[in-house]
């Protein structure tokens, strides 16, 4: 399995647009999504990277896009992602690591088509198939980023933390958080919970008014159960900390920050390889260093002091002075 940071792969992006189609018709791409394109979260962000690789290649003539939104079965996201491998598409992702088994199972019945999931590392290389794409987030770079501001924001000294399922990108966001809050406010208490869905609104909600009934002025959380958490602490006027897509422009009182996925890149980067011949077997993580992960800041006034410390975080992860596990230890 070769495993690509997108250092380089904005130039595959900008070369889309004089890319000459190895085929007739428009190179077609289907996405499973286990929430809406419009979510402010994970599947907006993995949609808005399509259409921006779309347009760089010249439209909806050059890359034509299926999707279905809304997966939360899996029985039934299988037969979805079997249906686009039936109607020839050209690139199938499965956009979240729910899907995986499914996907395993039918890749092999399809050699010539491309498939690709995440966030995951597997493609599929032990056994034996050489046409899945995997991909991934370093969420805990921009985390921690996140957990430094926040600890420096907050007045009551008390942060909450809003958590969908203890996987994938969800943790590693979180646990990053929690390491940067740590490291720059030892004293701030930090109160965590996991609603255990990635989907469930009214829980985050309930989740984030009883962080702020004991205290927090400050929540952050992530996937696409977190827009009601967001509406109570903007109501309570406290600050919010996002990730994977920027929410700012919802909740402008509240959003301090967004850590943003681009995807653009990495999706371009498999186009490329697909239509040389290589089907799969690539894996790709996106990280502060290839700018697959960014920061967009809403319109809360930041002081200097923790702009200045942000910018400092960041650079220590890019320098490798500061080194944000994956893992919390026990």
């Amino acid at each position: 399995m070769k495993k690509i940071v997108l250092v380089v792969l904005v130039i595959a992006l900008l070369s889309l647009g004089g890319m000459t189609l190895a085929q007739d018709g428009p190179f077609r791409v289907a996405i499973v999504m286990p929430s809406s394109t419009t979510d402010i979260s994970w599947s907006q962000s993995i949609y808005q990277g399509l259409l921006d690789v779309q347009e760089a290649m010249g439209g909806e003539s050059a890359m034509e896009i299926a999707f279905t939104e809304g997966m939360f079965d899996v029985a039934a996201a299988a037969e979805t992602l079997r249906g686009y491998a039936e109607d020839g598409y050209d690139l199938i992702i499965a956009h979240g690591t729910q899907y995986g088994t499914s996907l395993f199972d039918i890749a092999p019945d399809f050699p010539d088509t491309s498939f690709a999931w995440g966030t995951a590392t597997d493609t599929g290389a032990e056994q034996g198939l050489s046409n899945i794409f995997a991909y991934e987030a370093s969420a805990e770079e921009g985390g921690y980023v996140n957990g430094v501001m926040a600890a420096l924001m907050t007045k009551n000294n008390i942060i909450g933390v809003v958590g969908p399922v203890q996987a994938g990108d969800a943790l590693l966001y979180i646990n990053g958080f929690i390491q940067g809050v740590k490291a720059t406010n030892p004293d701030a208490e930090l109160l965590v919970a996991y609603t255990g869905s990635f989907s469930d609104v009214a829980a985050g909600t309930d989740v984030a008014n009883t962080h702020i009934a004991a205290g927090a002025d400050v929540l952050t959380g992530t996937s696409q159960m977190v827009v009601g958490a967001i509406e109570a602490i903007q109501t309570e006027g406290g600050y919010w900390f996002g990730t994977q897509f920027d929410q700012s422009p919802q909740w402008p009182d509240a959003v301090v920050a967004s850590q943003v996925y681009n995807w653009a890149p990495t999706l371009a980067d498999m186009i490329t390889r697909i239509q040389s011949g290589e089907l799969g077997g690539v894996a790709y993580t996106l990280t502060l260093e290839n700018e697959g992960q960014t920061f967009v800041f809403g319109n809360v006034a930041i002081p200097a002091n923790v702009l200045a410390a942000a910018g400092e975080a960041a650079a220590g992860i890019l320098s490798g002075d500061i080194e944000v596990a994956r893992e919390l230890p026990q």
